[in-house]
């Protein structure tokens, strides 16, 4: 542990330049559940994100963007977008950022059953951030108060989610990704053997794997990227716990 430190995003962001890509990802939840009827049947089978990083010496902004399309034939076109933004403040030595954020998006549930919406969500805590001196390997936990303005039971709930990023292999491979728990009434979850009006607490984790081609011999410009993405999750879009898995490409500008 002698070469890791803490230090926050911001100071980071003095050895670190700015990150943006596009990933492209194929979704395995159809095949894995869809014949048992025990996941929606119009899940979509591909996404597009597109997300950046970017620091400053007072920060650092962050978003990503979803787009989900259609899984059936006659679908078509985009089915549903889902968007975060959020920024980390710090004017102060200690490896703490102040944290702010928004999420929110649409989904259609498929034809003829109308639209709904991601509930607006507004989040603000306490970060901390964790690095190795090289930047090879980074850690943030964040801590929030989260509003849901439209929540019919609670509009006050939290959010703690956690993030990292670990090259290795000499830069040959990243691990990312994020682990969210949080506290959000979904009426719609109920099981059918529940009474209950639905879940308060939800899970999510998104564990990325990537080969970066970038680290050939003669490629060093070829920026693309090829992993997986492995979405855990607990009474996340529907009840219950599922484990999907994706295979991805990804670009980095």
């Amino acid at each position: 542990m002698k070469k890791v430190l803490f230090i926050s995003a911001i100071l980071a962001g003095a050895v670190s330049s700015s990150a943006q890509d596009i990933q492209f990802h194929y979704d395995f939840g159809k095949l894995l559940y869809g014949r048992g009827g025990n996941i929606t049947e119009y899940r979509p089978r591909m996404t597009t994100t597109v997300e950046m990083f970017r620091p400053d010496k007072w920060g650092s902004t962050f978003f990503f963007v979803d787009m989900n399309y259609g899984s059936k034939t006659g679908d078509g076109g985009v089915l549903g977008a889902y968007w975060e933004i959020s920024r980390n403040l710090r004017f102060w030595d200690i490896p703490v950022s102040v944290h702010v954020e928004y999420n929110g998006g649409l989904d259609i549930q498929g034809p003829g059953s109308g639209t709904g919406a991601y509930d607006d969500a507004w989040l603000a805590g306490p970060d901390w951030q964790l690095a190795s001196r090289d930047m090879s390997r980074t850690f943030s936990l964040a801590v929030m108060y989260k509003a849901i303005p439209r929540n019919m039971k609670n509009p006050h709930n939290f959010q703690v989610t956690a993030t990292w990023n670990v090259n290795f292999w000499q830069g040959r491979f990243l691990f990312s990704g994020f682990a969210d728990f949080w506290m959000e009434n979904r009426p719609w979850q109920v099981t059918a053997h529940s009474g209950a009006d639905g879940t308060d607490f939800i899970f999510l984790a998104e564990p990325q794997l990537w080969y970066n081609f970038n680290t050939l011999e003669g490629l060093q410009d070829f920026n693309l990227s090829i992993g997986t993405e492995v979405e855990i999750s607990s009474n996340f879009v529907q009840s219950g716990f599922f484990v999907i898995p994706t295979i991805a490409l990804k670009w980095t500008f």
